[in-house]
């Protein structure tokens, strides 16, 4: 999987304090500048203030203000079953690459074998992976060596399948009922930062799949470049504690 941030809000945390100012200043932020806005912050540089404000919104619960900024991310391979969780989000945008109009008739059911266009679960290739829901714990390289086994040849199968249906002139948006539900596609989603950090509390939890924990956490090293203050104090003081930030 590839994540990628492909635009987002410029200075989002100017945006989140200015919005949170407006809620209880006298004056209109649209007539002040930055400095008289955040005059009465505590702090001696414009950081710090920012960073007293954020960190008193997020600590009392004040997440309006978070959902002025927004950024959208390219994701590159993410499987149809992990797409099926986030999509369940509310307050997040997708576009999502279309297997009705996109056909994968030149892949290489070969290279598929091998890995390629289907998401390969680490438990099919990692004797000591334990999934949340797996019924034993680890297992031997014989057994291992079974599912993997098992896990290529079916996939490959299902690709041969979809390439001969769309052989014989089945449309592609028919003939990829027979995909697995491993199948990679790309996608680009928008949230805002309030919807990003509900998202976190929920997907990058030690309890959730592995797919979903890896996107998400790539998602969050974008999130700490693009709004530092904001997710550091989130990593810090919120992250893992199930906070349900949704509206």
């Amino acid at each position: 999987m590839d994540v990628r941030l492909l635009e987002a809000t410029a200075d989002p945390e100017r945006v989140i304090c200015t919005a949170a100012r407006s809620d209880y200043s006298s004056g209109f932020v649209g007539e002040q500048s930055f400095a008289e806005t955040m005059s009465t912050v505590d702090g001696e540089t414009t950081e710090e203030k920012k960073r007293t404000l954020i960190g008193r919104l997020l600590d009392h619960g004040h997440f309006g203000p978070f959902e002025h900024p927004q950024a959208t991310f390219g994701v590159k391979g993410i499987s149809r079953s992990c797409m099926a969780q986030l999509t369940r989000h509310r307050h997040v945008s997708f576009d999502v690459q279309s297997m009705r109009y996109v056909s994968f008739d030149e892949v290489d059911p070969a290279d598929v074998r091998e890995g390629a266009m289907v998401v390969t679960p680490p438990s099919a290739t990692d004797p000591d992976w334990v999934g949340r829901n797996q019924s034993g714990g680890a297992v031997d390289d014989e057994v291992v060596e079974k599912r993997e086994r098992i896990f290529r040849e079916s996939v490959t199968e299902s690709v041969e399948s979809y390439q001969e249906l769309l052989d014989t002139g089945m449309p592609p948006e028919d003939a990829r009922f027979v995909l697995p539900i491993g199948t990679g596609v790309n996608m680009v989603l928008s949230m805002n930062v309030r919807m990003l950090m509900h998202v976190a509390d929920m997907r990058a939890a030690a309890d959730s799949q592995w797919e979903i924990r890896h996107l998400t956490e790539s998602i969050l090293d974008h999130a700490a470049e693009w709004c530092p203050l904001t997710f550091a104090h989130y990593d810090e003081q919120m992250k893992g504690r199930k906070n349900r930030l949704a509206p």
